[in-house]
């Protein structure tokens, strides 16, 4: 049955390539075209041998995606006005049979209007919701407007992306396009969670604010308002569950010994995407998490939070209990596992670097973003902090000196341990504020 399969797949793979070697920008587009209008035609497998044909010079890069992105908006714009144009009095007359009658589809159309534009970027990543999202946007009379933002845009990420992995790939894609398939999945999978996580909390914002309410000291609230305090404890505790159900899986993953495909593939597109050129520069980047360096930027935070902090002595005690207990909690996580790394002579599950600079600089981002009101300061510290742990971590996986899961499981216990850490602070906060007034008032009295 598996030789079957093999065959069946070699015989699709040599079929497509064929055909994209001699009518290689026109099966692009018209198979995108046609797989947007529900037609079962394999999108991704498609687009990845065109990747691979550009890696072999007979493609162009730019113009693949053009010609690809161009028959994915093409098709979505015709299943939206066929949608548009017969949906409501197909639902009318049928609706009923399949439980979805003019009332559902009317509360369905609301819904869809106010939030599901967004999801459309991300359906393309989910098999079976793509082909769709186009009749169904069409059939709640979803704004034109809108769904072309999303539409549109995310066609053509979703066609650059594949094209993009299957020229760096080259050869090996047909070694590893089963798994690059299913991370793609659990990516789309995850990121749709996480906005219906998003919408619920919008939608019930008011009575979730009412709840935390009730759990927060009463005594509290009267010396301070909370208003922000509420959303960020909210928004660190939704973060902390969240990579917390990631984290299991990732340790079942660990245990399962499954790392091993998602290393290659790691280590194989960061050395495809930057080359030989970049030893010298990865090696700046690399320095970002080493100890000299964090203790610099802690040295720095602790000066900057003397000078300017309010609760100076308990921010800074606060502070250094969080880096020496990230400290800690790597060196823990990397006792129990003990998976040597690349270079066979230390462990590096999880990634100390990534670990460690996440930790370090996102704190001290948190604590900066915290003090500042300005949406642009704000914008502008978190793009940085985000840019120097995202190449921190890559550039331990160009070195070699890390695999890349030691990066994302570093990414995930640093996201958690920050996280808890800025739900105690807060809370701690509001303790010394509630029991500083409850002393005034005594005074007073």
């Amino acid at each position: 049955m598996r030789e079957g399969r093999e065959k069946r797949m070699s015989f699709l793979s040599d079929m497509i390539t064929r055909l994209l070697e001699h009518y290689g920008y026109v099966i692009l587009f018209g198979s995108l075209l046609l797989e947007m209008l529900a037609l079962p035609l394999p999108g991704e497998i498609i687009m990845t041998y065109a990747g691979l044909i550009v890696h072999e010079g007979k493609l162009n890069w730019l113009l693949s995606i053009l010609t690809g992105g161009a028959g994915a908006t093409i098709g979505m714009t015709i299943a939206y006005w066929i949608g548009y144009r017969l949906g409501n009095p197909f639902f009318e007359k049928y609706g009923s049979r399949v439980h979805f009658g003019p009332e559902k589809l009317s509360s369905l159309s609301r819904w869809f209007g106010r939030y599901g534009n967004k999801m459309l970027f991300i359906a393309y990543f989910i098999p079976g919701v793509r082909h769709l999202t186009g009749y169904f946007s069409g059939t709640t009379r979803l704004s034109f407007r809108k769904y072309a933002l999303f539409a549109y845009s995310g066609a053509f990420f979703w066609v650059s992306l594949f094209i993009t992995l299957g020229k760096l790939l080259g050869p090996k894609w047909e070694q590893y396009h089963h798994a690059i398939n299913r991370y793609m999945l659990i990516a789309g999978l995850l990121s749709a969670s996480a906005y219906l996580l998003y919408v619920f909390y919008k939608k019930h914002k008011q009575r979730i604010r009412e709840r935390l309410d009730k759990w927060l000291d009463k005594s509290i609230r009267q010396y301070h308002s909370i208003g922000k305090v509420k959303f960020i404890i909210i928004a660190a505790a939704a973060t902390f569950i969240a990579l917390f159900t990631f984290m299991i899986g990732l340790i079942e993953d660990f245990m399962a010994d499954e790392f091993t495909r998602f290393d290659e593939i790691g280590n194989l597109i960061i050395r495809q995407t930057f080359g030989d050129g970049w030893v010298q520069t990865m090696n700046h980047w690399n320095s970002f998490g080493s100890n000299p360096s964090l203790l610099v930027l802690c040295a720095l935070t602790i000066i900057w939070i003397w000078i300017k902090g309010k609760d100076r002595l308990f921010t800074i005690a606060f502070y250094v209990a969080v880096v020496v207990g990230g400290e800690a909690l790597d060196e823990g996580l990397r006792r129990l596992f003990h998976r040597i790394g690349p270079t066979g002579d230390i462990a590096t599950f999880p990634s100390e670097h990534a670990l460690m600079a996440l930790t370090v600089f996102g704190f001290t981002g948190y604590l900066l973003v915290r003090r500042h009101e300005n949406a642009k300061s704000r914008i502008i510290v978190v793009m940085m902090i985000s840019l120097i742990c995202l190449m921190t971590g890559i550039s331990g996986i160009y070195l070699g000196s890390e695999y890349a899961s030691d990066v994302v499981v570093g990414y995930v216990f640093g996201g958690l341990w920050i996280s808890l850490n800025v739900v105690l602070i807060e809370i701690f906060r509001m303790m010394r504020r509630s029991n500083h007034g409850w002393r005034n008032t005594k005074m007073a009295t």
